[in-house]
C-alpha cells in the first residue's frame, strides 16, 4: 500500500499544441490546466479530487523548467486540502528543446526527493482522467510493484486511435512479461489474453524506488521518439525480476486529452461525474 502519487505534468503536449487553433488554448503551458466543466477547473484537478477520493495524501506534480503557472495554481490551494502537494522539476538537457521523456520524469522525481528511493509510489500521466477506482486499485493492492490493464474494449476511443495502443502481455498468473508497440491488427490474436480480452496500459503504475531506480538511471532512448520512456524501464527491470509487476485488470473509459477533440468529450464527462 502506499499514499504517494507522482503525477507527470512536463511533457510538452505536441499532439495538442498542433491541433490547437484558438490562440488562447496554443499558449498554454500544459494541457492539465486547460479549464474544463461547468466550473471551469483544470483538468488536473478533477485528477487530484479522484487522487484525494482514493486515499492520496502526498502529490509529486512533476512540472516544466517554466512552471510558475502552476506552482501558483497550487501552492497552499484550500481546494486539496487532505493533500500534501510538491513539485519535482523536470530540467531538459541543453542539446534538447522538450522534456526527455517519462523514464526521465521519474528520475529527476527521485533524485529530487531520494526518500522516494526507498519507497513504493503510483504513477500517472497528468492528461488523463483516471477514476478514483482505479487510482485506489493501484495504491491498496499488496504487491509492491503493479499497473491497471485496461481491457481494450471499454476504453471507448476511436478504432484508430485504439489501434496505435500497445499490448500488455501477462503469463498465467497475471504478471507483466512484455509490451507490444503498435501491432499489426491482422496479427492480434496471439496476444489475447485467458479471458479473451486485450490489454493496453494507459501509465498508471505502482513501482518500488530501490528496484527501479538503476533502471530509470540506464534508461535507453527510444530510438523513434528520441526520448527515455517509463516502459522501457520497466521491461528492463522485469527481465532481471521476472513475476514483479502485477496486472490488475480494470474495465472502463479513461478519458484523455491528446487533441482539440477531447476538450469537449471531457467536458461532458466531467459535468456527468462531478457534482459542483
Amino acid at each position: 500500500m502506499t499514499e504517494t502519487l507522482i503525477i507527470l505534468a512536463a511533457g510538452a503536449s505536441s499532439r495538442m499544441k498542433q491541433s490547437l487553433s484558438d490562440a488562447s488554448l496554443g499558449n498554454i503551458k500544459s494541457k492539465a490546466l486547460i479549464s474544463l466543466g461547468k466550473d471551469n477547473q483544470p483538468l488536473l484537478d478533477y485528477l487530484l479530487l479522484n487522487a484525494q477520493k482514493a486515499g492520496y495524501s502526498t502529490i509529486y506534480l512533476v512540472v516544466g523548467e517554466a512552471a510558475e503557472a502552476f506552482k501558483k495554481y497550487y501552492e497552499n490551494n484550500s481546494y486539496f486540502s487532505e493533500l500534501t502537494i510538491r513539485f519535482a522539476t523536470q530540467h531538459i538537457p541543453n542539446e534538447r528543446s522538450k522534456p526527455f521523456g517519462t523514464a526521465d520524469a521519474v528520475l529527476q522525481t527521485l533524485e529530487q526527493f531520494p526518500e522516494l528511493q526507498r519507497q513504493t509510489f503510483s504513477v500517472c500521466n497528468a492528461d488523463n482522467l483516471y477514476s478514483s477506482e482505479a487510482l485506489e486499485a493501484v495504491r491498496r493492492t499488496d504487491s509492491p510493484q503493479a499497473f491497471i490493464s485496461y481491457d481494450r474494449n471499454g476504453l471507448q476511443f476511436s478504432t484508430e486511435r485504439i489501434s496505435a495502443f500497445a499490448l500488455v502481455i501477462l503469463d498465467p498468473g497475471s504478471y507483466l512479461t512484455h509490451i507490444v508497440e503498435k501491432p499489426n491488427p491482422s496479427e492480434l490474436e496471439p496476444y489475447r489474453q485467458l479471458d479473451g480480452s486485450f490489454r493496453v496500459s494507459m501509465n498508471l503504475w505502482k513501482l518500488d524506488g530501490a528496484k527501479i531506480y538503476p533502471f530509470l538511471k540506464n534508461c535507453p532512448v527510444h530510438r523513434e521518439r528520441n526520448e527515455k520512456e517509463l516502459p522501457t524501464a520497466i521491461l528492463n527491470m522485469i527481465r532481471d525480476y521476472p513475476k514483479s509487476v502485477l496486472a490488475i485488470p480494470f474495465n472502463e473509459h479513461v478519458p484523455d486529452l491528446t487533441s482539440i477533440e477531447d476538450i469537449a468529450v471531457l467536458k461532458k464527462y466531467i459535468d456527468d461525474h462531478f457534482s459542483s
